[in-house]
């Protein structure tokens, strides 16, 4: 087992970034403690943060770390995430052969055939909302006018989720993704499964074109799922599926324009756009902080984890392991990085990552054609973004052409 006595005391996890495209500062000693090292949670118990690429995918596709969130020994990174805790979700937190089930019923609508299917659709969607925003007029609010809008638009299409109550699941969806209170998240999971619930019982009776009612045709009604579960397995997709890709597109248009030699390079050649997208992933990871706890002690790298410990996995620290990308903290989509784990790893890889890089290739690649004058609207350090607690992104993105 390693001696960890000479690594750099435990650093608060998780911390606000300081610049959005880049882990937080204070994050530096834990990227020169790799593969592991220690971390203190806001309920100051200490985890061990997993910071090394090999460490990760190791870790992360090891059965012996488990993710169910209702084991009394399974971590927190907020109060909010307690709260959340209470109640098992679907798919992210569960074992097999539970999460295996609840897979394999979803693999068929996010394959690559429905997702090349729905492409045309997508395109057609993100055209719609730059018709919208150029006829206004800049400047425009990326966010609300654009950002948002697609993935929510898309998922909608996807599930059979009607989308004039996109106000409705968009509000619920921040309220339990960012709290304020422990209340506040309850609350919204409360009002997102009962509408989802009335959702499901409608579409017994009245059935349409969509996942969701497939999934209440040929699993509820022939009892392979019961009503509650596919409520949850309901509420991760849909929340999931527009949150996450928003926020990629936001976060991902301000780095571009951060950037402006890369920027220039894409509008030169947008062929170049799906490896942008991929090293897009790889810089910004989102989702940091994905949450194990070890069913039993697990030795990596000369480490031991032991049995009850909890174990984070921060895809930010990952994604930037200098071993497996040279110059990590440099935006350069002229490397191969198809092995970055924005996705995560394992039985539990993001179900949705085709769809996601459709979407991402599609709204950004529209974009920079159709406003190729595009640029921030105010200086970039008056441009609010998300704390550190929650997935990364964009609150809002004023911009101009």
């Amino acid at each position: 087992m390693t001696d960890v006595t000479h690594q750099p005391g435990p650093v608060a996890f998780p911390q606000d970034r300081t610049c959005p495209y880049h882990p937080p500062s204070a994050y530096d000693p834990l990227r020169a403690a790799r593969p592991l090292t220690r971390v203190t949670l806001f309920d100051g118990r200490t985890a061990w943060l997993v910071t090394g690429h090999a460490a990760a995918r190791a870790l992360l596709a090891d059965p012996r770390l488990s993710s169910d969130r209702m084991r009394p020994d399974f971590p927190a990174t907020s109060p909010r995430f307690a709260a959340l805790r209470r109640r098992r979700p679907a798919l992210l937190g569960v074992d097999d052969p539970e999460h295996r089930a609840q897979r394999r019923m979803l693999i068929p609508g996010f394959s690559l055939k429905r997702t090349a299917d729905l492409r045309p659709r997508i395109q057609r969607i993100v055209d719609d909302l730059l018709d919208a925003m150029i006829a206004q007029g800049p400047p425009a609010e990326l966010v609300s006018a654009f950002a948002l809008p697609v993935p929510s638009t898309v998922i909608c299409a996807l599930l059979g989720v009607p989308y004039a109550d996109h106000e409705f699941f968009e509000a619920q969806s921040r309220r339990l993704l960012r709290g304020p209170e422990a209340r506040d998240v309850e609350d919204a999971r409360c009002q997102l499964e009962s509408y989802l619930g009335e959702l499901i019982d409608h579409k017994r009776k009245e059935p349409g074109a969509g996942l969701l009612d497939e999934l209440v045709h040929e699993r509820l009604m022939p009892g392979e799922v019961d009503r509650a579960e596919l409520v949850t397995l309901a509420l991760i997709l849909l929340v999931a599926g527009h949150e996450t890709t928003a926020n990629m597109i936001s976060l991902g248009t301000f780095t571009l324009l951060r950037h402006p030699e890369r920027l220039a390079e894409l509008r030169d050649d947008p062929r170049l756009v799906p490896d942008a997208v991929e090293e897009l992933l790889r810089l910004l990871s989102i989702a940091d902080g994905l949450l194990r706890v070890a069913r039993e002690d697990v030795e990596v790298e000369g480490t031991t984890i032991r049995a009850g410990e909890p174990v984070v996995f921060s895809t930010s620290v990952v994604n930037r392991d200098e071993r497996v990308y040279p110059d990590p903290d440099a935006l350069d989509w002229h490397r191969p990085v198809r092995h970055h784990l924005a996705f995560g790893f394992g039985i539990h890889q993001c179900l949705g990552q085709n769809l996601a890089r459709a979407e991402l290739e599609i709204a950004l690649r529209t974009l920079l054609t159709r406003l190729p004058g595009l640029r921030l609207a105010v200086p970039a350090e008056e441009i609010p973004f998300k704390p550190g607690d929650t997935i990364q992104g964009m609150l809002e993105l004023p911009v101009t052409w």
